[in-house]
């Protein structure tokens, strides 16, 4: 059973700060946090990104046995490293990552910029009640023309009650996609392969709403 938390009230005006000399100066303290560092833009200075999740009390319900639950909606934001030192705010994303809906899906994000500059979101999925499975995408975005835009998405899912896998890989500029089904007691697979319908490269904040 659920219950109207009695947390601390935390005032709407709270935000992401657009500069700062770390993330702990760009985040409102008490909101839950993530985040990577790499060179996204290709200067030669590290950026960072962060996935932060307000703790506004109007989106916080408690158990009966106190554990907290969050359904505020989680803020992707992108900060440009400035030479000398410090972030400087590029854009925020307002959806991007999903906000938790109920008490029987929880969803957990995950940030890596990799070697040569790409930003991948991961969101794995655990469904408590109501389904076998287990459900993990990433997302692989590439700072182009003014923002990022999505090259790459990789789905991967469990069913728990049989140990069936099925990992669905696409490539946005290749244009190809690859099935791949197996068994978590066998190392068997097998691959399938097909072509993706052309389709102009879709911005970030477009594909995950």
């Amino acid at each position: 059973m659920l219950a109207v938390a009695l947390l601390p009230l935390h005032s709407l005006a709270q935000s992401l700060k657009n500069s700062g000399t770390d993330v702990k100066q760009l985040v409102p303290a008490g909101w839950e946090m993530i985040e990577d560092t790499g060179d996204l833009n290709k200067d030669g200075v590290k950026d960072l990104v962060v996935i932060a999740t307000p703790n506004y009390e109007a989106k916080m319900k408690k158990r009966d046995d106190g554990y907290v639950y969050n359904f505020n909606q989680p803020v992707l934001a992108v900060y440009w490293g400035v030479k000398g030192g410090g972030f400087k705010l590029f854009k925020q994303y307002a959806k991007v990552i999903p906000a938790r809906e109920d008490e029987f899906v929880s969803i957990t994000p995950s940030l890596d910029i990799t070697k040569n500059g790409t930003l991948e979101i991961n969101l794995e999925y655990f469904i408590s009640a109501g389904s076998w499975s287990q459900p993990t995408t990433s997302y692989t975005y590439r700072y182009q023309n003014g923002d990022f835009f999505l090259i790459g998405k990789d789905v991967t899912e469990l069913e728990r009650n049989t140990g069936r896998t099925v990992e669905t890989s696409e490539n946005y500029l290749t244009g190809k996609r690859c099935v791949t089904t197996g068994n978590i007691s066998s190392k068997k697979t097998k691959d399938a392969w097909s072509k993706l319908p052309k389709k102009p490269l879709q911005p970030m904040g477009k594909t995950l709403e």
